[in-house]
């Protein structure tokens, strides 16, 4: 069983990137489920219906989100008759849930997203060790496999997470930073991880902002300029997860 899971995509540059390579992935890589962490899609924050129905009608099953959830009040209005999954220790709305169980192949997936804690600014979160486990504990008859789309800041908490997860979880994947990380790997209890999928947008802006923006807001720390998403040439990062008998973790990276 192969699941494709893509990494932040951001603002229209991934959106209309991702559209044209969806086909060729499902393909290549023999994927007929595609998740994707959609928090950054709507200008570079939230996500909008236009965006949702986009990215649906081009092959997307399941969309993951992060801090950025409810940049658009729009998403209120249709999260709970959606195939957006928020993140379960966010209850900040009392709409959407922070996980779903498909079936796919015969198979019942648990897919989940949670938010970490460290560096995120905001006390309100409960937290996500907590929440998963409830998770896991409630539905723990109910499914064959389970991912997790862990949101972080922080590769620490992201590594801690897994760890304590290991074996109850079959793949962790770590979105928000932007930059894919190298160390892919299968955990000593089985579980598939990577600190962070990467994103799928600008391949030369600053994590898929303009980068001109970004150097005068770090030399001008009094006079910074309204960030935009980057344009010109695009990237995407993701992986690909196998479940089964064979278990696998595959980096996936495209650019122009």
């Amino acid at each position: 069983m192969n699941i494709l899971f893509v990494g932040d995509i951001c603002g229209k540059s991934g959106v209309d990137y991702l559209m044209e390579k969806i086909n060729l992935l499902k393909k290549k890589y023999n994927a007929e489920m595609v998740i994707v962490n959609a928090e950054n899609v709507a200008d570079g924050q939230g996500l909008n219906y236009e965006n949702y129905q986009n990215l649906t009608l081009s092959g997307v099953n399941l969309m993951t989100m992060g801090n950025h959830t409810w940049k658009h009040n729009s998403l209120e209005n249709f999260i709970d008759h959606s195939n957006v999954i928020r993140p379960v220790n966010d209850e900040s709305k009392k709409v959407g849930s922070g996980y779903k169980i498909v079936t796919y192949q015969n198979k019942k997936i648990l897919i989940m997203n949670a938010l970490g804690r460290v560096f995120m600014n905001n006390d309100s979160l409960s937290s996500p060790f907590t929440e998963v486990d409830k998770i896991l504990h409630e539905y723990r008859d109910l499914y064959d496999y389970s991912l997790l789309d862990f949101h972080a800041q922080a590769t620490s908490e992201k590594i801690a997470l897994a760890h304590y997860f290991d074996g109850r979880i079959d793949a962790i994947v770590g979105t928000h930073t932007h930059v894919q990380t190298n160390d892919d790997r299968i955990l000593p209890k089985k579980t598939l991880y990577i600190s962070d999928v990467g994103m799928t947008g600008p391949l030369d802006g600053v994590i898929g902002q303009d980068k001109n923006i970004i150097i005068n807001n770090f030399l001008n720390t009094k006079n910074k300029m309204k960030q935009k998403n980057a344009e010109g040439k695009r990237q995407l990062n993701g992986v690909l997860l196998t479940f089964g008998k064979e278990r696998k973790i595959t980096k996936i990276k495209y650019s122009e």
